[in-house]
């Protein structure tokens, strides 16, 4: 059974996570701890970072076989203000692996108040009168009219993630014999 150490306790996270593994013996640990970036990430590299952090600090703090971290952030491009995401995983022995997921535009009254040092999340919460959306359907739930949600945005990137994994560790198995 391997031992997984989750970067967050927010449920929309946990949950991808936890189904991302699905049909894999795993044990769940989960962890609050720090993405070591601003609370509102403002770049892919930022966001992927973050997501790293989580990972190896989630691993750290756990003890576990491996670290995932998932991170959310913002990328302003010449056609607006999008959000994206992404996921790390790590174990002692590897570089991380990372994936990103989903993008989509936001509506320029969101960007605005992003540019203003708001996080999302409370924008959010502002513009929809709803509280904890990032533990919910997320900006990417309100937008998409629930047709994908912040659980299935990072799935996807879990199932990214664990298909990588899959695949160096059968690279590794397959270089050593």
């Amino acid at each position: 059974m391997i031992q997984i150490a989750i970067g967050t306790k927010n449920p929309a996270k946990v949950d991808a996570i936890i189904q991302g593994f699905a049909g894999i013996e795993a044990k769940f640990h989960q962890t609050s701890v720090s993405s070591g970036v601003s609370a509102q990430p403002f770049s892919d590299e930022e966001t992927i970072q973050g997501a790293i952090n989580r990972a190896k600090s989630a691993l750290e703090k756990e003890g576990t076989d491996i670290g995932i971290g998932l991170e959310g952030g913002v990328v302003e491009t010449e056609f607006g203000m999008f959000l994206c995401n992404w996921g790390a995983i790590v174990d002692k022995d590897n570089d991380p692996i990372i994936a990103g997921g989903a993008r989509i535009l936001l509506p320029s009254e969101i960007a605005r108040e992003l540019k203003k040092g708001i996080e999302l999340g409370d924008v959010m919460e502002d513009f929809t009168k709803q509280k904890d959306i990032r533990k919910a359907e997320g900006a990417i739930g309100i937008f998409t009219n629930q047709y994908v949600n912040r659980k299935d945005m990072f799935t996807h990137v879990v199932k990214l993630l664990i298909g990588q994994f899959a695949y160096r560790r059968k690279l590794s198995h397959n270089c050593n014999k």
